[in-house]
């Protein structure tokens, strides 16, 4: 699933939702997170935090995609001064679920039927014997990356994690609140603020 391209200014109907979602402070993510999710995120992260102090709501539902498009936004969450409510729905996995811990974990809230999914990162290798084993290096450093941002943000121990993203470890919301992932689990956009 390709996420789709920027709206184009000639389409009033994208131009008028992009102009809501700005006013209403809210970045969505939805999709493959690529280079262009991360750049468009990234964009609108940094608009807002110019324009005001106030919170940002930011709604995840992504099966994760590129690892360093996901860093990108998992860090200039954390560079910019307006704080950040994530708010995961659908499904928050793999890259998504590392962005998704930018925030404190007082900030991260679901809607009832999330599900997440943490992994470790996978590579499609190919070229040179030499090629490859530098590539199978770097995957091991960001394994070991994800694992250590998960397990500071999640309280659980870095042995856990490690054994838990071997393979795909999906949780319920109620497995995501125990593990650690999220806070809380909300119905309505004013449960944000209280």
């Amino acid at each position: 699933m390709e996420t789709p391209a920027p709206s184009s200014p000639s389409d009033p109907r994208s131009t008028f939702l992009d102009e809501k979602s700005f006013k209403s402070r809210t970045i969505l993510i939805f999709g493959t997170i690529t280079d262009v999710t991360a750049s468009a995120t990234v964009h609108s992260l940094l608009a807002l935090d110019a324009e005001s102090d106030e919170p940002i709501d930011m709604l995840v539902s992504s099966p994760g995609g590129h690892v360093e498009s996901g860093d990108a936004i998992h860090d200039v969450v954390r560079f910019i001064e307006a704080p950040v409510h994530m708010i995961g729905t659908g499904w928050v996995g793999s890259a998504a679920s590392h962005l998704y811990l930018s925030v404190p974990r007082e900030r991260r809230a679901c809607l009832p039927v999330t599900r997440f999914l943490i992994h470790q990162p996978s590579g499609g290798s190919g070229g040179r014997a030499t090629d490859i084993a530098i590539q199978a290096r770097e995957i091991v450093k960001a394994r070991e990356r994800i694992a250590k941002t998960i397990a500071r943000e999640t309280g659980q121990t870095l042995a856990r994690v490690l054994e838990d993203i071997d393979r795909d470890y999906w949780m319920s919301v109620d497995e995501g609140i125990t593990y650690g992932l999220v806070s809380r689990v909300i119905e309505r956009r004013q449960a944000l603020r209280s």
